[in-house]
């Protein structure tokens, strides 16, 4: 690890967070993120070798503790670093946010972030599945819901009980915080096709990003 050669809290602390890839470790550690797969998914571009050292790493400063069935969990070090993580969620959403540019609108990566956001719980069972279309893109998504949700790349070919259409800046924007998902889907730019107590049940069960109420105190009225 490099080091800044000063006797300073900030400098030892940006000596171990300053490092590419870090702090989008730990916002998905603090964010529910357990499996070494799981912040592979959610972070792209991030190789599973870099990974391992950032985890390494981590663990030798006493950040995270590996449990022996494999799973990362924040230690108390860790969690001391929530209110860090979102007050740069707050500073970075009033000073450098503003609209997404076309080349961070990732569909893979807001379908891992959304399926995962989803909450089992304001469904009806056994199961209930999601099918998301893009005007403009041409991938396809499909969630199946249980008792959690799973994404799915291929038709699962169960029954489609709502599907969700618009294209992949609106929904990037309203899973953000820049826009509720209501008002999106009254304006008509989120088309949700399916009965209306499988629509009402996709509503409540939508979670936006942990960051989106920061993303909407900040947003311009």
């Amino acid at each position: 690890m490099k080091t800044y050669g000063q006797y300073c809290p900030i400098s030892r602390s940006a000596e171990l967070l300053g490092d590419r890839w870090t702090i989008h470790i730990i916002r998905d550690l603090l964010t529910g993120a357990t499996r070494f797969n799981e912040l592979i998914s959610g972070n792209p571009g991030l190789s599973r070798a870099l990974l391992s050292r950032r985890l390494q790493q981590l663990k030798g400063a006493d950040v995270i503790e590996q449990e022996p069935d494999g799973s990362y969990h924040l230690t108390s070090a860790g969690r001391d670093l929530e209110p860090v993580v979102f007050g740069l969620a707050t500073w970075g959403a009033r000073w450098t946010f503003g609209e997404p540019e076309p080349e961070e609108l990732d569909p893979d990566l807001l379908m891992w972030w959304l399926h995962r956001r989803l909450d089992p719980g304001k469904v009806p069972g056994p199961k209930f599945t999601i099918a998301i279309t893009f005007t403009d893109h041409p991938k396809r998504y499909w969630i199946v819901v249980d008792t959690g949700a799973s994404l799915c790349l291929a038709d699962p070919r169960f029954d489609i009980d709502v599907t969700v259409r618009t294209d992949l800046r609106t929904l990037y924007r309203t899973y953000l915080g820049h826009v509720q998902l209501a008002d999106s889907y009254r304006a008509g730019q989120i088309e949700l096709l399916g009965s209306k107590a499988s629509v009402r049940s996709f509503l409540n069960a939508f979670q936006q990003s942990p960051v989106a109420a920061i993303v909407s105190a900040e947003s311009p009225a």
